[in-house]
């Protein structure tokens, strides 16, 4: 049985998640039906352009993000603090943006007067809002619902789209993240659509790749913030360079299909990550075989499963394997 969503996700333990959406049945999210010759390939372009109209809105920040032809990969991270600051105003301006609210809050935001009865209750809905605007659940169906409509119309047919829930794994510490970012960044390289990152479309590697060529950082993406053992408030504590020395070695050796060919600055790398070669290679292929929910090293599953109220700790000895093996 699938687990409640309340239990999959702690913002007190983790903002950090990984979010798998697959499509029912055969339908093709993108890519080419070989049966018929249809391309499905500009769907790509809905969904990216999506993803990130909704990071503006939400105080949810992108990580990770690939595209496949019949699913989606995510890695987000969910600014709670950012959300607090907002206020009444910025919160209702940012809803409104995806949805109509109610009559209250339309009249405050073109702000025609209210009583102090009709501003409380303005005030109870924008928190009610705000809450939704860090939420993950609000974030997917906002994201795929209006994919699932105009798909279906393209398709001419009704019915769902994508599979009922979506998975989430939270990603509990510094190497469940950045493995599972590299995972999800090399997707395209594993499944033989691209043969390098960089050629790897609708990708954030491939746009991290671009920026870093101009010495930048993608503005729609979670920048890569450094001194990664340092206390950073914001962006992926962990240097972009190393980040991408790891992926595009990482895929190299996907792609060249010779398991173990690790330099030893790429090792080091690894090392100050708690992760073996071996390790790095078995989760960036197989992540979420190996992992099925959250993930991280053994100390912080069991501080997850007692904050979620599970009463057993599940992957402790794949955690122990593979997180804590260097």
């Amino acid at each position: 049985m699938p687990k409640p969503r309340s239990q999959q996700i702690s913002l007190s333990d983790t903002p950090y998640y990984h979010i798998c959406s697959r499509t029912v049945r055969k339908a093709f999210l993108c890519g080419v039906d070989k049966e018929t010759g249809v391309s499905y390939e500009h769907r790509r372009t809905w969904i990216e352009k999506r993803i990130f109209q909704l990071a503006k809105v939400f105080a949810i920040d992108i990580c990770a993000h690939a595209v496949m032809h019949n699913h989606l990969h995510l890695v987000l991270h969910v600014d709670s603090e950012q959300a607090k600051s907002w206020t009444t105003a910025e919160v209702l301006q940012r809803w409104h943006q995806l949805f109509k609210g109610t009559l209250l809050t339309q009249q405050y935001q073109m702000k025609q007067p209210l009583d102090k009865y009709q501003l409380a209750m303005v005030k109870s809905t924008a928190d009610i809002y705000r809450n939704r605007l860090i939420d993950i659940s609000w974030f997917m169906r906002s994201l795929n619902e209006p994919i699932a409509r105009k798909a279906n119309q393209e398709d001419k047919c009704t019915g769902h789209f994508w599979e009922g829930r979506f998975k989430s794994q939270a990603l509990l510490d510094e190497g469940a993240i950045l493995s599972c970012m590299a995972y999800v960044d090399l997707n395209p390289v594993r499944a033989g659509i691209a043969p390098t990152p960089e050629q790897s479309n609708f990708t954030s590697i491939q746009l991290r790749i671009k920026a870093a060529i101009k010495g930048q950082q993608p503005t729609a993406l979670l920048s890569f913030s450094g001194n990664e053992h340092e206390d950073q408030t914001t962006g992926i504590r962990f240097s972009l360079q190393d980040y991408l020395t790891l992926v595009d070695e990482t895929g190299r050796i996907l792609r060249d299909d010779k398991r173990g060919a690790i330099n030893s600055k790429t090792a080091s790398i690894l090392t100050r990550l708690h992760i073996s070669n071996e390790s790095w290679l078995k989760l960036t292929t197989n992540f979420e075989g190996i992992f099925t929910g959250a993930v991280g090293t053994v100390e912080h599953l069991c501080e997850f499963s007692e904050h979620v109220g599970l009463q057993r700790t599940h992957g402790i000895g794949n955690a122990r394997a593979c997180l804590n093996s260097a």
